[in-house]
């Protein structure tokens, strides 16, 4: 049956073995790994060594709160830092700064510039500070290393006095730009408002008197020209039939004069007190509707009194008896006068009714046309009104952005926005950045020790020798039944103490070796 714990053995890892080749072959690991470790150790003390300067900037939010003076820049700050570091890094910008503080002495001549700008944009470091709980900008920090602690001071003080001026610079650009755009709109949007407006004006001048605004006051007018011509027309019918009453009066003054009688007089007497009575009903009836200074009221009243005071004297020629009037003809001719005088007077009256009924009608038809031709104008005003109010709108929303970008330019100006504070001002490094000689002896120990079992494996797989019973009995085709003890003598056994015991001096000479130099690297580092 099969073993199975020697199965199980078989899959574990051999540990004595791999033991038993550390101690066979424990300077093919130990040379590799010291040689490697002092090579790549004893290199860092050879290379140049460069400080590196640091100093970190606050992004500072506006003192001002947005409720009150919005900001018109860019609120972007990764893409403005981007944009501003670009401008900073360009070709310019860092030559001046290498000609001014005599940065890379070496390379002066003018093939080298690309290979000296190339060198100081690796030099240059810019980290970004994020806020872990929304992931915002809150603060960068800029680096620079130079062979030496004070030009890399320097260097990082005007790089970050290069970031503050030209964040500021970038930010009143950007504002000052928004705000001649917004002038350039708005100055676009006043004369749009202005074209609206002669056009609105236009269109009231030309449509005066039908405007819809003017409805109620067209209708009124028109109501009130309406009763003026019921009136006219009414007066003029009066007129009409005091006139041929008149005629008749004076056709009869006449006949009477003709056969020097006065048998009509008693019948014109009362001919006038009846048109006196139908005159005082019509001056009784406009008493109560219209006041003593209307003309109809006024003219009524000349009206009666002079047909009273031809009723008189009809009335007194008659007093006189018959003799008397035919005696003396010419009695009768101050009534016939006085008739054909107020027939006259009736006759122009009858010619201004006519004629002012004329211009009335004319009026009426006019304000008619204004109200039929109301609807039309109605749309064409709204639509008009509509363009305007819209251009208005606009210019009243581009003059408050204005204003706003105006008052945000101001603030940048004062530089009250969004700028940058230097809050650990550019270090002055006491120890150099690179070479980091703690982490080159770890990076050298690793190599040796990498590069040491390397060679030790090799040496164990050329190696056809066998080294243990147990190699010895994997090659054996039968269970070994009894072991023959190794035989060894005192001068065996000296010089296996002796091998064994410089094998673990030079292992403990190596390791503190490495142990001193980490020491001495951490010291100086």
């Amino acid at each position: 049956m099969p073993d199975f714990n020697d199965e199980r053995n078989s899959e574990r890892p051999d540990v004595e073995r791999y033991l038993d080749v550390v101690r066979r072959r424990h300077l093919h690991l130990l040379l590799p790994l010291f040689c490697t470790w002092i090579l790549v150790w004893g290199a860092s003390w050879f290379l140049q060594p460069k400080y590196k300067s640091s100093a970190l900037i606050l992004v500072e939010q506006p003192t001002m709160p947005e409720n009150f003076v919005a900001p018109n820049v860019n609120e972007n700050l990764q893409d403005r830092l981007q944009s501003i570091t670009q401008q900073i890094l360009s070709r310019t910008r860092l030559i001046a700064v290498i000609d001014t503080l005599h940065l890379y002495p070496k390379d002066q001549n003018q093939a080298s510039e690309d290979a000296r700008l190339d060198k100081m944009r690796k030099d240059i470091d810019i980290e970004l500070v994020r806020d872990t709980r929304n992931n915002q900008i809150t603060a960068f920090k800029i680096s620079y290393s130079a062979p030496d602690p004070q030009v890399a001071q320097q260097v990082t003080t005007e790089l970050t006095d290069l970031f503050i001026r030209e964040n500021s610079k970038v930010r009143l650009q950007q504002s000052q730009g928004t705000t001649k755009f917004m002038e350039s709109q708005l100055e676009e949007a006043r004369q749009r408002l202005a074209e609206q407006e002669a056009k609105v004006r236009a269109f009231e001048g030309t449509h005066e008197g039908a405007l819809p605004s003017q409805q109620n006051s067209n209708l009124q007018i028109l109501a009130g020209l309406q009763s003026q011509l019921q009136n006219e027309q009414d007066t003029l019918n009066t007129a009409r039939q005091q006139h041929a009453y008149l005629e008749a009066l004076l056709d009869q003054y006449r006949t009477s004069r003709g056969t020097l009688r006065a048998e009509p007089l008693p019948s014109n007497v009362v001919a006038l007190d009846q048109e006196l009575n139908r005159l005082n009903s019509q001056l009784a009836d406009l008493s109560s509707r219209y006041t003593d200074q209307y003309p109809d009221i006024q003219r009524l009243k000349v009206q009666i009194a002079s047909t009273q005071k031809l009723r008189d004297e009809l009335a007194s020629a008659k007093s006189k008896g018959k003799g008397d009037t035919s005696e003396d003809p010419s009695a009768l001719t101050s009534p016939i006068s006085q008739v054909q005088g107020q027939l006259k007077s009736n006759q122009l009256e009858i010619a201004n009714r006519e004629q002012a009924i004329t211009e009335l009608k004319g009026r009426i038809n006019e304000y008619q046309g204004r109200l039929n031709l109301q609807p039309t104008t109605e749309q064409e005003l709204a639509e008009l009104t509509r363009g305007y109010e819209q251009s208005k709108s606009n210019y009243d929303e581009l003059l408050k952005k204005k204003n706003e970008s105006q008052m945000a330019t101001s603030l940048e100006q004062m530089e009250q926005g969004e700028r940058f504070t230097i809050l650990d001002p550019p270090t002055l490094p006491t120890a150099p950045d690179f070479p980091n000689r703690l982490k080159f002896c770890g990076i050298g120990l690793a190599l040796g020790l990498v590069l040491g079992a390397a060679v030790a494996a090799g040496f164990e797989l050329m190696d056809d020798r066998l080294h243990g019973e147990k190699e010895i009995k994997d090659l054996l085709p039968t269970t070994v039944i009894a072991e023959i003890p190794q035989v060894t003598i005192a001068a065996d056994e000296e010089k296996t103490k002796r091998k064994l015991a410089l094998g673990w001096a030079l292992t403990a000479a190596v390791f503190v070796t490495i142990i001193a130099g980490a020491a001495i690297s951490f010291l100086h580092g």
